[in-house]
């Protein structure tokens, strides 16, 4: 009996492989558009982002717990 061959195309073989990322591949002009300045700006932009959340939350938790706080 002969051992039956197996043959796999390269497309086939792509789909094990992990997708690569082509944003971080793209070739920027401008500064600050892409790489390392690119994630900077974008942790800058997440970490105000939550900071504004949070306080805004706060500060309409504490008017709804004081509008509806019983009154003596």
């Amino acid at each position: 009996m002969a051992a039956a061959r197996v043959i796999v195309s390269a497309h086939q073989m792509s789909w094990f492989r992990p997708k690569r990322n082509k944003e971080t591949e793209r070739f920027y002009l401008l500064p600050g558009q892409g790489g390392a300045a690119y994630r900077r700006k974008q942790k800058f932009i997440l970490t105000w982002a939550i900071i504004v959340g949070l306080a805004v939350s706060a500060i309409l938790g504490a008017l709804m717990y004081f509008l509806n706080k019983p009154k003596p």
